[in-house]
């Protein structure tokens, strides 16, 4: 009887045991299968299973979408804005890991059949023609039963009776949780693509710092890879139905292949390549843009199959003919079935560009106060200012406004011989009466980065008693913008405070946040400062586009660079020292730029020394 009654007890706490796993693990839902708004977190979801957790989203919001693009995780670098702006329409990323064609297909299937569809973007590349119809992971990778025809019984069963840990690790991470993308939110659910917010405000500029970072392409390791009959088979017949899918129901098909950095390319042999890119264009018509001159530069890419989302808006551009932005001119071919073999021959002799014809050296200068006194340490007099400029025009340097930095990286607009740029920070009023006439007699031009709150401060700092070195006004800001040779920017318009002289136990005195201060008060305080200083010097001098900062302090952390890009600061400047290597194409190259701090210790020989390249 005993026994009887401890096999009871036994199989009772077993089953409320597995009722409780059951029921938690539907409740936290940490793979987004579930469709309930209990602990619902998409971007943690998709970053679970974004086959499955992209489908759940969209069973809500599909009407905030009009057209889709599908591929593997690379299809995340064509960004959802050019996209929009180029086919007139509202995208959706449904990128998965790994994603083969059957997944593709599945996918497509599921979306024209239950939404309104205009486009389907689909993205093929050369993995695609070693797998098809895999599944890494039974948990990760698995397609919803509404695009397999999978009894939905099972396919929830495994999520209600998995491992209880997954939905442990959601609860943690909810703790976690930053507004800085991690590696458990790596989806932004609104657009379905990677939340590269991080990724996208990395200063990227010097090789050799690069090649620190991403080790992988200063040594690549040998790799042997072949494609395979049954992966190009599955592959081309599920292109061909999704091709038929369209035409059937009125959607826009394009395909496009993906770039990849070259050494992958070269794994596998050439042979197969052009076999397979060839048999690829006797099924539909496509956009090529897996191997050009871009493949071999390591700085247009995260690592050997995923490209920075400046190449995807290369290729948008090239595919829409947009002439504005910078495309290289062996990139991106549209590929048929007549044209395929004279295509495939041109790939095959795709070799990197020269440096020289896609970056540039710029040294960028930092001055602050001008006095008669001077000083080794951020002034110097007008003498010794004077003779600095004369020895840069004698050189055959010629100054240029950080706006003709973007002109070269976003638009391939070249710039002189010799580049230099000239900035001074704080907005002191000797910049006014000494430098600014100097740059006028040498033919030169600088950008000034003001500090807002003491702008027009002549005797003392902001509203107190303290003696302040005079600021000058916005009324000979203007004119100074007016003349064409100064560019009045940003150097925060009250993040640059003076410690002993605010009535703060913790004045701001640079961009980072404050000891204990939240993200989100963060966040919102330095927007309102951009808000602020953007305006004021707008309304002040006449400058029309206001987006470009120097740190104040030369400080600055991730979350800065990733909250003064969301509010238009697209251009900074550091107090790093060196000489600066623009990439054409690459944003992230005006990012967090060096300079050469400039005072009265500072011989026109030594400058024109360190600015040498």
């Amino acid at each position: 009887m005993n026994s009887k009654r401890w096999l009871l007890g036994f199989l009772a706490t077993a089953v409320v045991l597995g009722a409780a796993v059951l029921g938690f693990n539907w409740l936290v839902d940490p793979f987004g299968v579930f469709s309930h708004k209990a602990l619902e977190w998409p971007s943690y979801e998709m970053t679970m299973n974004p086959r499955t957790a992209k489908i759940t989203y969209l069973k809500e919001h599909h009407e905030e979408y009009d057209s889709y693009i599908l591929g593997c995780s690379s299809v995340s670098s064509f960004p959802t804005d050019a996209l929009n702006t180029y086919f007139d329409a509202n995208f959706y990323n449904m990128i998965a890991y790994g994603a083969d064609m059957l997944d593709v297909e599945q996918q497509a299937f599921y979306l024209v059949e239950n939404y309104e569809v205009k486009n389907l973007v689909v993205s093929v590349y050369i993995d695609n023609a070693m797998n098809y119809n895999e599944e890494a992971d039974p948990l990760s990778y698995a397609m919803p039963p509404e695009t397999t025809g999978e009894t939905p019984l099972a396919f929830y069963a495994k999520y209600l009776f998995m491992d209880p840990r997954h939905s442990l690790d959601k609860l943690e991470a909810m703790v976690q949780d930053t507004y800085l993308t991690q590696t458990f939110d790596v989806f932004d659910a609104s657009d379905g693509a990677y939340d590269k917010k991080v990724r996208d405000a990395e200063p990227i500029g010097n090789m050799d710092a690069y090649l620190e970072s991403y080790p992988v392409f200063a040594n690549y390791p040998a790799l042997s890879n072949q494609t395979n009959e049954e992966a190009i088979t599955g592959t081309l017949e599920s292109l061909t139905r999704i091709k038929q899918l369209c035409e059937d129901n009125g959607v826009q098909l394009t395909v496009v292949t993906a770039p990849v950095y070259a050494d992958y390319l070269a794994s596998f042999p050439w042979e197969q390549v052009a076999d397979f890119y060839t048999r690829l264009a006797e099924v539909t018509d496509y956009w090529d843009f897996s191997y050009s001159s871009v493949s071999f530069e390591p700085r247009y890419f995260y690592d050997e199959t995923h490209f920075r989302e400046c190449v995807g808006d290369m290729a948008l551009a090239r595919m829409f003919g947009d002439e504005s932005v910078y495309i290289p001119e062996d990139f991106g071919a549209y590929v048929t079935a007549d044209n395929v073999a004279e295509h495939v021959a041109q790939m095959a002799q795709a070799e990197p560009l020269p440096l020289e014809e896609y970056t540039a050296q710029v040294p960028v200068l930092m001055y602050h106060h001008i006095s008669e006194e001077g000083n080794d340490s951020t002034e110097l007099s007008p003498e010794a200012f004077e003779a600095q400029i004369a020895a840069l025009a004698e050189a055959g340097y010629t100054s240029v406004f950080p706006e003709d930095l973007a002109a070269y990286v976003r638009e391939g607009k070249e710039l002189p011989e010799k580049p230099i740029v000239i900035t001074f920070d704080d907005g002191y009023l000797s910049n006014y009466e000494y430098a600014y006439p100097i740059l006028k007699k040498y033919g030169m031009v600088a950008t000034i980065f003001v500090i807002g709150s003491t702008v027009g401060d002549t005797e003392h700092y902001k509203d107190t008693d303290y003696p302040i070195t005079p600021h000058f006004s916005y009324e000979q800001a203007k004119e100074m913008v007016d003349s064409g040779v100064i560019s009045i920017q940003s150097h925060t318009y009250d993040m640059h405070q003076w410690g002993p002289y605010e009535d703060s136990d913790q004045p701001r005195e640079n961009l980072l946040p404050l000891e204990g201060e939240s993200e989100e008060d963060y966040r919102a305080a330095l927007s309102a400062d951009c808000e602020t200083i953007r305006w004021e010097i707008q309304e002040g001098t006449g400058e029309e586009d206001v987006h470009v900062i120097a740190f104040p302090g030369g400080y600055y952390d991730i979350l800065s660079l990733v909250t003064l890009l969301e509010n238009g600061f697209d251009i900074s400047f550091s107090t790093e020292i060196g000489t600066n290597t623009l990439i054409k194409g690459l944003d992230q190259s005006l990012l967090a730029l060096d300079r050469y701090n400039m005072n009265g210790s500072v011989s026109p020989e030594q400058m024109l020394e360190w600015i040498r390249f």
